[in-house]
């Protein structure tokens, strides 16, 4: 029962990480898996054993949910735009209540405030700045490319780590965000056809990206499981005000279309959902 609930909590952070403004990290710290999340990365090799029961089943949910539902959650992001983004901001903000008691009964001083402040203004601003569209790069594999790609991969996982900075918003932001999902996009008709100049080049666009992904997700959650550490209380903090600042960012990335009567109600219910489903899950 464990392990389908973990499964479940995988695939919802998996389609997250997919969808500009959603914050895998958010729903992970949300529903109170964050910690042995970060736990399981930095001790891979210490706690090999212990480390893959609880990557395996988020891993396997992640894959499966965005292999399976990315087209399904595209497309009630394109005809249900405001009852999607609400059912995410109620999974957001149902696992808070967890998240505050992190810090429930500690001294906090004006440190911790401006903290709270920094991190909310952060994501707000970043929302603010991405605007809600891009301008894309173009995707070439030379040598130039390949390390800038290693090194957006890195950028990339980093935001993907950190509760309440999106992603997919970075990778936006930066031109990077239609030709990475354009090359995976492609990688995949290129195997199903068989075309091997195709699956070469996508993999020569992909791998160093990947590459990036996975040693950026390695060096951010070793120098998180440090500030909780040496500085949980404050980290906390910080936590909070990103969390609190992320459903600004998923409502304004939402397109204003078809919002009415009925797409209210129907928010307001797909929200209540996503806040029980999450404080559910959230509690140990």
């Amino acid at each position: 029962m464990k392990i389908f609930k973990t499964i479940i909590i995988g695939a919802i952070i998996g389609i997250a990480n997919i969808i500009p403004g959603v914050s895998g990290g958010t729903l992970a710290v949300s529903m109170g898996i964050y910690d042995d999340i970060i736990y399981a990365i930095t001790h891979i090799f210490k706690d090999f054993k212990k480390s893959m029961k609880i990557l395996l089943p988020i891993g396997t949910g992640a894959v499966i949910a965005i292999v399976g539902l990315s087209f399904a959650i595209e497309f009630l992001f394109e005809v249900y735009p405001l009852q999607t983004s609400m059912a995410f901001v109620g999974l957001i903000l149902g696992g808070l209540p967890i998240i505050i008691k992190k810090v429930s009964g500690k001294k906090l001083g004006i440190s911790h405030f401006i903290t709270f402040l920094l991190f909310l203004t952060l994501v707000i601003g970043m929302t603010m700045l991405g605007g809600g569209s891009e301008n894309a790069v173009v995707l070439n594999v030379n040598f130039v490319q390949v390390i800038l790609l290693f090194g957006i991969g890195m950028l990339a996982s980093a935001t993907m780590v950190i509760p309440g900075v999106s992603g997919s918003m970075m990778l936006m932001l930066i031109g990077y965000y239609s030709p990475i999902i354009s090359s995976i996009t492609d990688f995949l008709k290129a195997l199903v056809n068989f075309d091997v100049t195709g699956i070469l080049n996508s993999i020569g666009i992909l791998a160093p990206f990947g590459i990036g992904i996975i040693i950026g997700i390695f060096v951010m959650a070793k120098l998180i499981e440090m500030l909780l550490q040496k500085c949980e209380t404050i980290t906390y903090c910080g936590i909070i005000g990103l969390v609190i600042a992320s459903p600004f960012a998923v409502l304004v990335g939402m397109k204003m279309t078809n919002v009415n009567t009925f797409s209210i109600i129907g928010g307001l219910v797909t929200f209540a959902i996503g806040f029980i489903i999450s404080l559910k899950m959230s509690k140990e």
